[in-house]
């Protein structure tokens, strides 16, 4: 999501520069300099500026024949080490290829940043739709099993400072009600685990279940996604489903004692 540049901070040039950066993740893949200038805030002639520096520093980088602008591969390894360096990650990544492996389902770890979930790592079964989702991505806390179960950890009255009123509808099924919402994160704190079907995307459901780290905080969270014909939950697929809520509670399991977790 692009972010307007502000006058406040303490190097007002570095704040700029981010927007423009955040602008070009904001989900077109090339853009102009004067879409830029309307994502940011900012004046043409400013951004034509920071986008060239930019540009020097191989951090974006321009179409010759369009002369439109995108992310650089130069800000890669930048955020490969961020992501290799976090400790959710770390523990979390061989654990969940081992899960898309043996579930054949799609199989996530994100952790919340504000009021939105950011995926970590992302790998897909045989079974799973093909995923857009990448490291980086970010998704909303209320409409997921993900998201439900980080926000498990939050009291109601922050929940609804954090998310606003009334919440998003992405589907017929989302949940809008904070009061509905307060109730399907009791049961994910009685039972262990989440549930999701076709709130985010019709034809998709998931299930979740809490990451903790030493501290018996809800760090991360870790699910599994596929089509609703196997996670849907109905008479067909409920012993299924629930073989595979033990898979996804194990793992969450594994993933929090790597953390430090007792």
């Amino acid at each position: 999501m692009a972010t307007r540049a502000t006058d406040a901070g303490t190097n007002q040039s570095v704040e700029r520069a981010v927007s423009v950066l955040r602008a070009l993740d904001s989900g077109r893949p090339e853009l102009r300099v004067s879409d830029i200038a309307e994502l940011t805030g900012l004046g043409s002639s400013t951004t034509s500026r920071l986008l060239s520096t930019l540009e020097r520093l191989d951090m974006v980088e321009r179409d010759p024949v369009s002369n439109l602008y995108r992310l650089s591969l130069g800000l890669l390894p930048l955020a490969a080490t961020a992501t290799n360096r976090h400790p959710v990650h770390r523990a979390a990544r061989m654990v969940l290829q081992g899960l898309a492996t043996r579930t054949g389902l799609g199989a996530n770890v994100a952790v919340r940043r504000g009021g939105e979930l950011m995926f970590l790592c992302n790998f897909e079964g045989t079974r799973a739709p093909k995923s857009y989702t990448q490291a980086g991505h970010t998704a909303p806390l209320h409409a997921t099993s993900i998201g439900k179960c980080l926000l498990s950890g939050l009291a109601p009255k922050e929940r609804r400072k954090l998310l606003g009123d009334p919440l998003d509808a992405h589907t017929e099924y989302t949940t809008t009600s904070h009061d509905l919402l307060d109730a399907e994160i009791e049961t994910v704190r009685r039972t262990g685990y989440a549930v999701e079907a076709e709130e985010r995307a019709l034809g998709r459901a998931s299930l979740a279940a809490p990451v903790r780290d030493a501290s018996g905080e809800i760090v991360a969270a870790i699910s599994l996604w596929g089509p609703t014909s196997v996670l849907g939950g109905g008479s067909d697929t409920e012993g299924q489903r629930s073989a595979l809520v033990r898979e996804v509670i194990e793992a969450a399991d594994a993933i929090s004692q790597a953390l430090g977790a007792l």
